[in-house]
């Protein structure tokens, strides 16, 4: 009798005090970080990438200037701004960026919409991970650019063309990141679920994907990148005036002119395109993913 009446009060008074304990190991394990100035930010991150430009800037003038070679194959950075400058004043610069970046994030977005039950169901389902695994293993190593004659007879020069091949590319790079990131899920995540109740599809909504989000994450960069690739393939290999011309047709369109500053010029505009989408859509979900966890300080 005494034990059941003093038991329901030593759990009352037990339990806030392990909450706290509990807090206070989380708060010990969790490195706060430092605050900054905006000229320390700007120092550590902003200064060495510009000084990195500058230096291959002043490489690429220099080599110019000795003339290694003609300037015929290599002209100098001057000239290259001025074949922007060219666009910019016959009004097609942001078209040009828009018509290959528009269609790269919407097959990426369709990507993952494809790409994300496969993976799941890859890494849930033994004899699908097993008839299927290696299929999408060895898809993700195929370069993109050799389906793109497949494509063009399958489907013809249309968008539906540039958006298969973003496909092939990309589903199996974000199927392939998501099993790996469920096969780290620690298994005690997986029981707490199972013993709540989860299954199904909440069990992949509130415990598979939250416990796989780093390799998820990982996972969908990869398929950007895939992406971006195999979309500029497709423009490369492919014309016609119902496409419109992105990128990879202006950059072909030159070579055919032999405008090298042209050539150069797009492939700047690709690598430019590819940063600034790891830098204002992945970097900013990647830091957030890790500050959430704890991460954010170690992983500096």
């Amino acid at each position: 009798m005494a034990s059941t009446d003093t038991a329901p009060g030593i759990v009352k008074d037990q339990a806030p005090d392990s909450a706290s304990v509990e807090a206070g190991l989380d708060a010990l394990e969790t490195v706060a970080a430092p605050g900054q100035s905006f000229a320390q930010t700007l120092r550590q991150k902003a200064l060495p990438p510009l000084l990195g430009v500058l230096l291959v800037l002043a490489l690429w003038q220099g080599a110019y200037s000795l003339e290694l070679t003609s300037s015929y194959k290599l002209p100098s950075p001057a000239d290259v701004w001025a074949a922007a400058e060219d666009l910019w004043s016959a009004g097609t610069l942001f078209e040009i960026i828009w018509t290959s970046v528009w269609r790269g994030l919407s097959g990426f977005v369709i990507a993952v919409v494809i790409g994300t039950p496969i993976g799941l169901l890859v890494a849930q389902v033994k004899p699908v991970r097993a008839a299927v695994g290696p299929i999408l293993s060895g898809l993700q190593s195929l370069p993109s650019v050799a389906w793109v004659p497949a494509a063009v007879i399958w489907l013809g020069i249309n968008n539906q063309m540039m958006y298969a091949v973003i496909l092939l590319g990309a589903v199996p790079s974000i199927a392939n990141g998501l099993v790996a990131g469920i096969d780290q899920v620690p298994p005690l995540f997986l029981r707490a679920g199972r013993t709540l109740g989860a299954s199904g599809l909440s069990n992949a909504r509130h415990v598979l994907l939250p416990g796989a989000l780093p390799g998820y994450l990982a996972g969908l960069k990869q398929g950007w990148a895939f992406s971006w690739r195999s979309l500029m393939a497709a423009e490369l290999v492919a014309s016609s005036p119902d496409l419109g011309q992105g990128l990879g047709r202006y950059l072909e369109n030159q070579r055919e002119f032999s405008e090298m500053a042209g050539v150069l010029l797009g492939i700047i505009l690709i690598l430019f395109v590819g940063i600034a989408i790891e830098l204002l859509v992945f970097a900013p979900i990647e830091r957030r993913v890790l500050r959430n966890r704890g991460l954010l300080a170690a992983a500096r």
